[in-house]
């Protein structure tokens, strides 16, 4: 049996596959376990600079799979992988210190479409679709969807499409700034791959406190949030990559960035 999880690191870029196309990558508890111990060892990796996350096969990946579901177990018993699995996930998609981007190569449901709306870009194939899932199943949502997706497309969208749940096509993600960018099918990987390496080469202390200022200000006054500007501005001036980049301007050169 294949490992439901396959994570590839090459120039500084991580690649994670959700390998069970049989079921269009929905998440099992290995599949759940391999993810998140593999995204912990990503934020912990100096050499990893950026991150790919996409799916095997027909699907970027529908949620949890209903298979494992136990109906004649407690609701806390069946929901207790929200807390183990899908919220600690969440957070290190959204919260590590370097740029995520998923490559969407088919449906992507329910904590699916969660999973992809954690990262900082997407890049949709012509094939993918989105859908929120939950309220078909007459559940509410999960995996940090109800924060980002309102961030994303704004309240009244976000309360269409958690509350009505339609399907939607690449073009139609596109038009609501669900999706950063539609490719071919042919095209996604490469697409992914060539905005990963471009942010592996990047100065990514700088984007990891960009993701970090996002989220601050989500929840924060504009006062308190220029404080924290300032106080990342003044971290972030202190870095190799700042010190090295105004050297480089003033000598006419290109900056090279180490992400230290």
């Amino acid at each position: 049996m294949s490992e439901p999880v396959l994570i590839e690191t090459i120039d500084g870029v991580a690649t994670v596959t959700l390998n069970r196309p049989e079921s269009y990558n929905s998440l099992n508890l290995l599949a759940k376990l391999l993810l998140l111990d593999g995204l912990r060892a990503i934020a912990d990796d100096p050499e990893v600079r950026a991150v790919v996350l996409t799916g095997a096969g027909k699907g970027f990946c529908v949620g949890q799979d209903l298979a494992e579901i136990e109906p004649d177990r407690s609701a806390k018993e069946r929901f207790s992988t929200v807390a183990e699995h899908y919220t600690p996930i969440a957070r290190l998609l959204a919260e590590m210190n370097k740029p995520v981007i998923a490559a969407v190569n088919g449906p992507a449901a329910g904590a699916g479409l969660s999973l992809a709306v954690a990262g900082d870009f997407r890049i949709a194939s012509e094939r993918a679709s989105f859908t929120t899932a939950f309220t078909g199943i007459a559940l509410s949502p999960d995996t940090g969807m109800s924060w980002q997706l309102p961030r994303l497309v704004g309240v009244a969208k976000a309360t269409e499409l958690l509350m009505l749940s339609p399907t939607l096509k690449a073009d139609e993600a596109l038009a609501i700034g669900l999706v950063n960018q539609v490719v071919s099918p042919d095209e996604l990987l490469p697409a992914a791959r060539s905005l990963a390496t471009r942010l592996a080469a990047g100065p990514t202390l700088a984007y990891g406190m960009v993701r970090e200022l996002l989220r601050f200000a989500a929840d924060h006054d504009l006062a308190e949030t220029l404080a924290k500007e300032h106080e990342l501005i003044e971290r972030a001036g202190d870095t190799q990559d700042h010190l090295g980049a105004v050297d480089a301007f003033l000598n006419k050169r290109k900056p090279e960035f180490t992400g230290r």
